[in-house]
């Protein structure tokens, strides 16, 4: 139960580490301090909506169609890999992934309807959401754990962005850092889609 729960945890924290939109905007939030607890709470619990449909939808239909988790498995391995370039391909442009304006607060209403935004409409979103961590929990017979995991790892991480970007404000003002942190996701999305291959 423990193992499947560390599964999940670190199959959800290594996708939602990837650089994007939405981590981008919790991170300049943080870093200005504007409406940080309502942000990463939204992002959290619309994380959790998604995998809980994704675990219990991946499960019924993995069942009704055996071979559906296989083409899950490679079709999600090619996603990784995708991931996995555009991370690389980021760090060599300069990994500029955070353009934090220091123009005039941000009112709430307006803050949450740009993380909904990025939340709910991004199709990235759904794919390692529902699809991937989905068809991945399809393998685990406590699926329930998996998704557990999963869910409380984009708890810890968005709480930890938003909160801890003024600590990593001096460290991720150089490009320098995101393109490190870029190689890392970049190497971690390319282990996942080896393991899911192999497997």
């Amino acid at each position: 139960m423990f193992t499947t729960f560390i599964a999940g945890f670190a199959l959800s924290f290594s996708l939602i580490l990837a650089i994007g939109a939405q981590n981008a905007f919790i991170l300049r939030q943080g870093l200005r301090r504007e409406h940080v607890f309502v942000l990463c709470l939204t992002c959290g619990l619309s994380d959790a909506i998604l995998i809980a449909a994704g675990v219990a939808g991946f499960g019924t239909l993995a069942q009704a169609l055996p071979w559906f988790e296989t083409v899950m498995r490679y079709g999600g391995a090619a996603f990784l890999i995708w991931y996995a370039v555009r991370s690389f391909l980021s760090a060599w442009k300069g990994g500029a992934a955070l353009k934090a304006g220091n123009g005039q607060a941000t009112s709430l209403r307006t803050a949450m309807l740009t993380v909904m935004a990025f939340t709910w409409l991004n199709p990235h979103v759904y794919l390692d959401t529902v699809v991937l961590i989905g068809s991945i929990s399809a393998q685990y017979d406590d699926r329930l754990s998996f998704a557990i995991g999963a869910m409380l790892a984009s708890f810890v991480f968005f709480f930890t962005l938003g909160y801890g970007a003024r600590i990593l404000s001096p460290f991720f003002a150089r490009p320098r850092a995101w393109q490190v942190l870029d190689v890392i996701i970049g190497i971690v999305m390319l282990g996942i889609a080896l393991k899911l291959v192999i497997m």
